[in-house]
């Protein structure tokens, strides 16, 4: 009999119901691959928005997710920075809600003893989005940042990392996460109507650059703080291009060259906080997801197959 695993699948567009548990045979890495048995997956907003058919097509039978952090099993031709027995984190290849990845070996890191299986989930994609983000908007000492989400995952690495770079960082969430944000090195406002205002008067000065990591229409407030599109990101407001604002959405070409590396050693030295909300058994994916498509998330929602 062929060796299994399980992975959550959905066959169709739809609500969290559409997820499934199935059995897949395991599959054997190819040149430059590893193969990981997952300890913990990270779940993404992006995952729920595919799911139900808002971003990018999905080739089915899907498996969602992509962050993960496991032990090396296997190893392709050709990969010598990995070795069976090996703990890591990182992007697996077609999905990463799974007892079992594939994952290229460019696009993994080591994971440190003092990082847990959970935190070490919880890495990969926020990281490098959030390092992204900020190289892309050119920030510089001294300068202003709007976060709006900063609660979030992206946001919460964001907050801190401009936090450090010497920028004054105003963060939008609801009021029961301002005093987290504060513990952040963030200014907090209540998200929402009026924001421009409340920004004006939590900061007064120049709003040099805004990050939208919420995508719930803050775009015309944050256009309207800038003074223009030009330093306005957003990595999850489907109508960005109706307000001519760059959207980031993971291209490779943007990626910044050990962003993945550089976040993890920051998480094992203290120095990044990146808190894990919830933990849910694999099979339970759809309950995670509901909970990531709910909002208000402080930190990260981690699957334990």
């Amino acid at each position: 009999m062929t060796e299994t695993y399980r992975a959550i699948e959905f066959s169709e567009y739809g609500d969290s119901s559409v997820l499934g548990v199935a059995e897949r045979p395991v599959p054997s890495p190819g040149p430059g691959q590893v193969r990981i048995s997952v300890r913990a997956a990270s779940v993404n907003p992006i995952d729920w928005k595919i799911r139900s058919g808002k971003a990018f097509p999905a080739k089915f039978p899907a498996i969602p997710g992509g962050d993960v952090a496991g032990v090396v099993d296997a190893v392709g031709e050709g990969v010598t920075e990995f070795a069976v027995g090996d703990e890591v984190l990182g992007s697996a290849t077609g999905g990463g809600y799974a007892e079992v990845v594939l994952a290229e070996a460019a696009a993994i890191t080591a994971k440190p003893a003092e990082v847990s299986w959970e935190q070490a989930a919880a890495i990969p994609g926020v990281t490098k989005t959030a390092y992204r983000a900020l190289a892309l908007l050119d920030l510089e000492k001294g300068e202003t940042l709007v976060v709006d989400g900063a609660a979030g995952g992206v946001g919460t690495v964001a907050v801190q990392l401009a936090v450090h770079r010497g920028l004054t960082v105003i963060g939008t969430a609801s009021e029961t996460n301002h005093e987290y944000l504060r513990s952040l090195g963030a200014i907090p406002v209540v998200y929402g109507d009026g924001l421009a205002d409340r920004v004006r008067a939590a900061a007064p000065g120049e709003v040099h650059a805004a990050l939208d990591a919420s995508g719930r229409g803050s775009l015309p407030a944050l256009i309207e703080l800038t003074g223009g599109t030009e330093r306005v990101i957003t990595i999850a407001a489907p109508d960005a291009a109706d307000h001519g604002v760059r959207f980031t959405g993971g291209s490779p070409s943007e990626d910044v060259p050990g962003a993945l590396a550089d976040g993890t050693r920051l998480v094992a030295d203290g120095q990044l906080q990146l808190p894990v909300a919830r933990t849910y058994p694999l099979a339970e994916a759809g309950a995670a997801q509901d909970e990531s498509e709910a909002g208000h998330v402080r930190g990260k929602l981690i699957l334990l197959p």
